[in-house]
């Protein structure tokens, strides 16, 4: 049998990328999106495709169960990879806004993968695959609920981990730094829906954020294409021996070795140079 895998977020970037290459490797891949257009888009490529929005428990309910129909009940992985990044200073956000931020990056993968885990305990083995950031370890200015987002991710994940160790169902997160998608330019969207940049004590600040956001092209050095995470994903599904977690890009090896060996004080300093910098 096809092993089977439901993946969020395959409008564009690395959902999309890892959709079809992984329907080209010969896997029963459920490719969901948030908008309709998006699904019609990946159905008229050959993808078997299902509306999923995960700020919308109904909407995450039906899709499982239309995979679930369509599996006979069976599911070998889940990727969640669907998200966004609302840019802005911590003293900035709203209470909606956080929630918002929260309800996609956090709640709707912890309830999708609630869902699947009955489904592989009962089939006895699965894989669960976390598309969290560098940014789920260190911090960078102006990333505050999109860091935090992450951070929980990569707290649920290894509480999970631990918790079916010995079970045959495998955590993995993949921590990519820079990778082209769309996903600067949904942060520009989400940044003039919940910020008040005029009244702002950062105003001049958030005009370079902007800038940067609307930037063609890579907009900070080391950027990857897609790709590079497709081949972490391969991994954490085909190895006997999934990792824990897979770094991608120079930035997450760089911050990684660095958040082990200098003190905070110093890594703060790297990170404030660096986030104020792109």
């Amino acid at each position: 049998m096809k092993k089977t895998i439901l993946i969020t977020g395959c409008s564009s970037g690395i959902g999309y990328c890892v959709a079809h290459a992984l329907h080209k490797q010969g896997y029963h891949v459920f490719a969901t999106a948030r908008r309709q257009e998006s699904v019609d888009t990946l159905l008229a490529e050959g993808l078997e495709s299902l509306r999923l929005d995960l700020a919308d428990s109904d909407s995450i309910q039906q899709a499982f169960e239309a995979v679930m129909q369509r599996t006979n009940g069976e599911l070998y992985a889940l990727f969640n990879n669907g998200a966004y990044g609302l840019p802005g200073a911590v003293e900035d956000l709203s209470r909606e806004a956080l929630r918002i931020q929260f309800e996609t990056n956090v709640f709707g993968w912890q309830e999708l993968s609630n869902l699947v885990l009955p489904v592989m305990r009962r089939q006895g083995y699965g894989r669960i695959i976390q598309n969290s950031s560098v940014l789920g370890f260190v911090s960078m200015p102006f990333r505050g609920a999109y860091n935090a987002s992450k951070y929980a991710i990569e707290g649920l994940s290894d509480t999970l981990r631990l918790e079916l160790k010995g079970s045959n169902i495998y955590i993995s997160l993949i921590e990519p730094g820079p990778i082209a998608s769309q996903f600067r330019a949904n942060s520009a969207k989400a940044l003039g829906q919940y910020i008040d940049v005029d009244k702002s004590f950062h105003r001049e600040r958030y005009l370079g954020v902007l800038k940067r956001l609307h930037k063609p092209g890579p907009a900070v050095p080391f950027t990857l294409p897609p790709e590079a995470v497709l081949k972490r994903v391969i991994h954490a599904l085909e190895s006997s021996n999934p990792k824990p977690r897979y770094y991608v890009t120079v930035p997450t090896y760089l911050f990684g070795f660095l958040k082990r060996i200098l003190s905070t004080r110093i890594l703060d300093m790297l990170l404030a140079k660096a986030g104020n910098s792109n």
